[in-house]
């Protein structure tokens, strides 16, 4: 018998769930994002259907020609990397931004939804493994956007987000997922900002994720299937 969305849905709640459990955690406390990017518009319908309200796309042309198609009443995330000339498109389409990784695109942000008269979350990306194939800041790099954030009325810095590297043994992820949340804390206090959502954790470890503190999970293929 063929797995239904629905059945699917309905068995990643329960693991979100019992990841909660496990962290001494509110189920509440962590959102779930379906990763729609590549499929079309008539599975975020059938997604919608089943009580998905948060979808993530990861490029901006997809998602121009994507939502016209879905239903009203989503709220959509751009989960993937964002070029700073597409910073206006971005914000005309997308209720929150996660991969933020450089001061010019901030601040390009930040002009868009000025013009839009919008307030816009948005998640500065950290690149805590240090990856040259990755994109996002280092650790290094993040103080002096946040340094800004302060002086932002528009795009408003809401926490941070980050990609471990790949690997099919989740555990082994574990150590970013950790940093990143030390990092959030250690940021919290030095700039004052609240920065309480942290973005992490996929279909093949969101699990280990949820118990590091994640509140946003990005989960394509075990809702979808393979692409």
């Amino acid at each position: 018998m063929t797995e239904s969305f629905q059945d699917r849905l309905d068995g990643l709640r329960a693991r979100m769930a019992a990841a909660c459990a496990r962290a001494g955690r509110a189920p509440d406390e962590v959102q779930l994002i379906a990763i729609s990017k590549t499929f079309g518009a008539e599975h975020v319908r059938a997604a919608a259907a089943c009580g998905v309200r948060i979808f993530g796309e990861n490029k901006v042309q997809e998602a121009e020609a994507k939502l016209p198609a879905c239903p009203g009443r989503l709220s959509w995330h751009l989960v993937g990397h964002l070029q700073s000339n597409k910073a206006a498109r971005a914000v005309a389409l997308f209720d929150q931004i996660h991969a933020v990784d450089s001061l010019k695109l901030l601040q390009r942000l930040e002009s868009a939804a000025k013009a839009e008269g919008k307030r816009l979350p948005v998640l500065l990306e950290i690149n805590v493994s240090g990856e040259s194939s990755k994109f996002g800041l280092s650790p290094a790099a993040a103080p002096e956007l946040l340094a800004a954030a302060d002086a932002l009325e528009y795009a408003q810095v809401a926490g941070l987000m980050t990609m471990p590297p790949f690997t099919p043994e989740a555990e082994k992820a574990r150590m970013h997922f950790r940093r990143l949340r030390e990092l959030r804390d250690e940021w919290r206090a030095q700039f004052g900002l609240p920065l309480a959502e942290l973005s992490m954790g996929m279909s093949h470890d969101f699990e280990v994720a949820i118990e590091e503190g994640a509140t946003w999970v990005r989960i394509g293929t075990a809702l979808f299937g393979e692409r």
